[in-house]
C-alpha cells in the first residue's frame, strides 16, 4: 500500500471508518464547496460533487499553508472528495429533507430495485504539481418489501436523516436488503477497494 498522507474531504463516520479499516493515514478537512446542481445523470452528478469538494479542500489549504509561510503541508499528499446518491429509476434521492422526505423515500424503495452511486476525486499533490483522478462506482440494491409500520420504526431510530436514501445498509437499515450486485463498501459510501487500485496508479505514475 502506497505510505502517503490522504486528506478526506468529507466529515462522514462512514468513510473515516472505511479509511481506518484499510489502515491508511488520514486527516479529516470537510468541504465547504455548495452541493446544489442542476439535475444531471447520477454518475456524472456524484463525480461532478467529489470533484468540486476535492477542489475545495486542496485549493484551501494550499493557500492556508502559503499564507502561514511555514510548511506544514507534507510534500506529499492526496485529497480525496467523495459522494454517494441513491437512484431509483433514474431519479437522485439525496438525504432526506425533513420526516416526511424520508418516509416518502423509503416507501418508493420497498420491493424496489435501486441503484447507489458514490463519485471519488483524487488529487495528488507533490510540492507545485497536482494530478487528478476521477470515478464512480455503481451498486443495484434490491428492497424486501417493507411495511409501513416498519418504515415508522426505522424512522425513530433517526438513522435515515443525514443518509442519502434514507437508509444505512450497515445499520438497521440493512434489515430491509434483500440483495445486492456490486460492491458493499460503495454502498456504505466508498468504494474502498477501487480507492485503492486508482490510488496506486495515481501515485505510482509521478
Amino acid at each position: 500500500m502506497t505510505n502517503i498522507k490522504i486528506i478526506l474531504a468529507s466529515g462522514s463516520p462512514r468513510r473515516k471508518e472505511l479509511l481506518a479499516q484499510a489502515g491508511y493515514d488520514f486527516d479529516v478537512c470537510p468541504s465547504l464547496s455548495e452541493e446544489d446542481l442542476e439535475v444531471m445523470a447520477p454518475s456524472e452528478y456524484v463525480m461532478l460533487l467529489a470533484k468540486m469538494k476535492a477542489d475545495e479542500v486542496c485549493n484551501r489549504l494550499i493557500a492556508e499553508d502559503v499564507g502561514r509561510r511555514v510548511k506544514k503541508l507534507p510534500e506529499r499528499f492526496v485529497v480525496l472528495g467523495a459522494d454517494t446518491v441513491v437512484s431509483l429509476n433514474g431519479r437522485i434521492l439525496g438525504k432526506p429533507y425533513d420526516y416526511d422526505d424520508a418516509y416518502n423515500t423509503l416507501n418508493s424503495l420497498s420491493d424496489q430495485t435501486h441503484q447507489v452511486y458514490t463519485g471519488v476525486c483524487l488529487i495528488y499533490v507533490e510540492g507545485r504539481a497536482k494530478t487528478s483522478s476521477s470515478f464512480f462506482e455503481k451498486t443495484d440494491v434490491t428492497f424486501y418489501p417493507v411495511s409501513h409500520n416498519e418504515i415508522i420504526q426505522y424512522l425513530a431510530t433517526n438513522e435515515p436523516f443525514d443518509k442519502a436514501g434514507s437508509y444505512g445498509i450497515q445499520g438497521k437499515g440493512g434489515l430491509f436488503v434483500k440483495r445486492i450486485e456490486g460492491d458493499y463498501n460503495n454502498v456504505v459510501g466508498l468504494p474502498l477497494a477501487r480507492v485503492y487500485h486508482e490510488l496506486e496508479e495515481l501515485v505510482s505514475e509521478e
